[in-house]
C-alpha cells in the first residue's frame, strides 16, 4: 500500500473484447461495497507509464500485452476502507498477446499478500449502475 498523504502515480489498461472489459474486482471494507477497476499498477521511479503498465500485467497475471495506446490522464480523489486517496492515473487500451485470456472467465492472483481476481465483465452493467466501475471516469472508456 501506500503511505497516507502520498500522491500515487498509475498505470491502469483497459483491455476490451466486443462488449466486454477485463477488469480487477475490489473490495472496500469501510463502504461494505464491490468495485471493479482497470488492471495495472504503481509506476516506479525511473520507469515510463507505459513500462509499469507492461510489467504490472506481467506480474500480477503473467500476461503480456501489445497495441498498448495511451488514452488520457485522469486525477481521482476518493475514500478507501474510511481512509482519502489521491491517485494521478495514466489511461491506456491494450490488447493481450496470448490468445488463451480471451477464454478465461476468471483468474485469480496475487498483488503484494492480498488474493484478487480479474475478469471478463459486460460492460453494460456498469452503463446500468448495476455494478461499479471506479473511478467513474473510466465509464467514458467503455
Amino acid at each position: 500500500m501506500h503511505k497516507p498523504g502520498e500522491i500515487r502515480v498509475l498505470a491502469l489498461g483497459i483491455v476490451k473484447n466486443g462488449e466486454r472489459v477485463f477488469l480487477s474486482q475490489g473490495y472496500d471494507p469501510g463502504k461494505q461495497q464491490t468495485f471493479y477497476r482497470a488492471m495495472g499498477g504503481g509506476v516506479d521511479f525511473g520507469e515510463t507509464s507505459r513500462e509499469a503498465l507492461q510489467r504490472e500485467f506481467y506480474e500480477e497475471i503473467q500476461a503480456e500485452i501489445t497495441n498498448i495506446r495511451y488514452l488520457d490522464c485522469n486525477e481521482s480523489l476518493f475514500t478507501y476502507n474510511d481512509k482519502p486517496g489521491h491517485e494521478i492515473l495514466f489511461v491506456y487500451e491494450c490488447d493481450f498477446v496470448d490468445p488463451k485470456f480471451y477464454q478465461i472467465d476468471t483468474l485469480d492472483f496475487k498483488e503484494g499478500k492480498r488474493k484478487k481476481t480479474a475478469l471478463w465483465v459486460e460492460c453494460d452493467r456498469f452503463k446500468t449502475g448495476e455494478l461499479k466501475l471506479v473511478p467513474e471516469q473510466f465509464l467514458n472508456y467503455l
